[in-house]
């Protein structure tokens, strides 16, 4: 992990919508264009695929389980929480995205949407047709490459904390891959505000909410973290990778 001592700006990060040769700071695909010598004044045909929506409030559904999939959708200010209920209704947490990061991958196969997506916050998004997008890939293999580096990580997040694994190290491996994903962001890996409720957090771990709380605790008065309420600060980054260093395998 980074110096904790790099002056980096802190909070959740919001996009802004660049200008007529730059991306949107949060753009889940311009590394990709770029990478192909596409800058957005040239990048007409993406540009006809790109729809600017939102705001979705706090609580408010981008899709349920079961409707038809033709778009997938880049976040770019906000969390969005994916989830499905079991037989008894129960709710399962799949996962978390921030902006910069996809949503709707998981929907390819089946062209209808395997679960169901909440707004956690105020979430704005940039949603894309996927069979016009495929279409693009076709043409460009960078983006075709970017398109299935997604699906890997997707699968990725999925199935790293499926291990047996202590709560010690679920937790932990939860907060670094956090901290990295906010870093890529160019926010602080160190201070960050959690827009996802503990109960989710331990849900989505597959613990007891009491669990994550005791956890947490036990972190705090070990002087690895600092928690006020939803605001995080990591103290001590190389005691919480050791922790979770056999959940990452890094």
């Amino acid at each position: 992990m980074q110096d904790p001592t790099l002056k980096v700006p802190t909070g959740t990060p919001i996009a802004d919508d660049g200008d007529a040769y730059t991306f949107c700071s949060t753009c889940a695909f311009s590394a990709a264009c770029l990478a192909e010598g596409y800058d957005k004044s040239v990048l007409r045909d993406l540009h006809v695929l790109v729809e600017h929506v939102g705001p979705f409030r706090e609580g408010d559904h981008i899709f349920r389980e079961g409707d038809p999939f033709n778009a997938i959708a880049a976040v770019r200010a906000g969390t969005v929480k994916t989830y499905v209920n079991d037989a008894s209704g129960r709710e399962q947490v799949l996962g978390f995205f921030l902006p910069g990061e996809v949503i709707g991958l998981n929907a390819i196969h089946a062209a209808r949407y395997p679960c169901n997506a909440v707004a956690l916050d105020t979430v704005m998004l940039c949603r894309f047709s996927f069979p016009m997008m495929a279409t693009l890939a076709g043409r460009m293999p960078g983006l075709q490459r970017h398109l299935f580096n997604l699906l890997s990580q997707d699968i990725g997040k999925a199935s790293v904390l499926s291990g047996n694994f202590t709560a010690d190290e679920r937790l932990a491996a939860f907060i670094v891959m956090l901290s990295r994903r906010f870093a890529e962001r160019g926010f602080s890996p160190w201070r960050m505000r959690l827009t996802m409720a503990r109960t989710d957090i331990a849900n989505y771990l597959r613990l007891a909410p009491e669990t994550v709380s005791r956890v947490l605790r036990r972190l705090q008065d070990e002087g690895v973290l600092r928690v006020d309420r939803r605001d995080m600060e990591i103290l001590k980054p190389d005691v919480l990778d050791a922790l979770a260093h056999h959940v990452l395998r890094d």
